[in-house]
């Protein structure tokens, strides 16, 4: 069983997913669109894939066209999403799911009327520390797991000025400013994809840039925006509690690990860091970051990496780690490039197989929300000065 699938956006990111959804052989038929129509029509030339459509409108009404791929710029997936499913496609998003409370629901009461599969593609998802963590805690070796952190530390300098510059054109300061709690999953993702609770209360802080060169300018912002760094303390159901940051202006290689995590419980822990990483108990501390480090798959210097930063393409070019269990994927992927500490792979197989099973993916609606809900509500507590509020809950996905 295959199932044809639509990528929306042919910017720096889709590509490299286009390739691994064209190559799963429960996929068919691959299309792309672009609001810079001579961006998909460069995709799909390069890659060979099945045609372009003019709009976004025209391919969900196209019934060659059976699941969409978005991967637009990060406040737009909202709206999209919803139109991908009240259209009748199943839908796969890029991150975050959405940047309020209200289009999250909407997402969420559409997948419930409508039985269509969506998932949201958060990489920390299979993050070697948090498949680590996850594996660790389903045994029982933490014991009572009480404290978590999560970190996604990524320097504007590295990379992401160009990045802004190539999707936002002559306006790219009113979209760089994009708040760092409203992009909160690979750090809150991390913690929560390996630790099954959810976040019921948070209390943030943010640091208001002084760079002073018009990004994180409320006058120029998008988004009323000033806050480059931001620390959020999160309590959870059940008892304990976890802490992000989410950090644009930092002193930091964010090409070698810009996601990083801890998890602390009563039995053991295990800590994260840039280069290295350990087990701990009471016996005593055991290097572990052999275990967790991706081996590359392609040079940072391959051909079809030369539109993105050299600070980004470490992203790009990362394979598996040896906790990573390779044995569901499609041999197709045996030689194909991989990227964000070997997630990309696993990515795509689980949305290909609910598709095509019917099954819930790893990161449906309702873990998309408990992903991405908390930075939204941190953004206003530390829009607030720090005040702690409460996260609302949309509940576990219906089995």
């Amino acid at each position: 069983m295959t199932f044809s699938l639509g990528i929306v956006g042919a910017g720096q990111f889709s590509g490299q997913f286009a390739t691994l959804f064209q190559a799963h052989p429960g996929v068919g038929d691959v299309y792309v669109t672009d609001l810079l129509p001579e961006r998909a029509e460069q995709l799909a030339s390069a890659q060979g894939l099945a045609g372009t459509f003019p709009t976004y409108e025209a391919m969900l009404e196209s019934p060659e066209v059976d699941a969409v791929a978005i991967f637009t710029q990060r406040w737009t997936h909202g709206p999209l999403v919803l139109q991908g499913l009240n259209a009748g496609k199943h839908v796969y998003s890029a991150v975050p799911m959405a940047i309020t409370t209200e289009e999250i629901a909407a997402i969420i009461d559409a997948v419930r009327a409508t039985g269509l599969t969506y998932m949201m593609g958060e990489t920390s998802q299979y993050n070697p520390a948090t498949v680590h963590a996850r594996n660790q805690i389903a045994e029982g070796a933490f014991g009572r797991l009480f404290y978590a952190e999560g970190d996604y530390v990524h320097d504007m300098d590295l990379g992401f000025y160009e990045a802004y510059q190539y999707s936002g054109g002559e306006s790219w300061k009113e979209t760089a400013s994009y708040p760092p709690l409203l992009y909160p999953t690979h750090s809150v993702g991390g913690v929560l994809g390996a630790w099954q609770t959810h976040a019921v209360s948070v209390s943030a802080i943010g640091v208001v840039d002084d760079r002073g060169d018009g990004v994180f300018d409320k006058d120029v912002s998008k988004f009323g925006n000033d806050l480059s760094n931001a620390t959020a303390l999160f309590e959870v159901a059940g008892g304990g509690s976890f802490r992000t940051n989410e950090f644009r202006r930092v002193g930091y290689p964010s090409h070698i690990r810009e996601s990083r995590f801890r998890f602390f419980g009563t039995e053991a822990s295990m800590e994260q860091l840039a280069t290295v990483a350990f087990w701990q108990d009471k016996k005593g501390v055991k290097d572990i970051s052999e275990l967790l480090e991706p081996k590359p798959t392609m040079s940072p210097d391959d051909p079809s990496l030369q539109h993105i930063a050299p600070e980004l393409r470490a992203a790009f070019t990362s394979g598996s780690a040896p906790v990573h269990d390779r044995a569901r994927l499609p041999r197709a992927f045996d030689n194909l490039h991989n990227g964000h500490e070997g997630s990309h792979h696993f990515l795509v197989d689980d949305f290909v197989t609910a598709v095509n099973n019917r099954t819930l993916p790893s990161v449906n609606a309702w873990v998309a929300a408990r992903y991405t809900l908390p930075g939204i509500v941190a953004h206003d507590s530390a829009r607030q000065g720090g005040v702690r509020l409460e996260i609302p809950d949309f509940g576990d996905a219906p089995q």
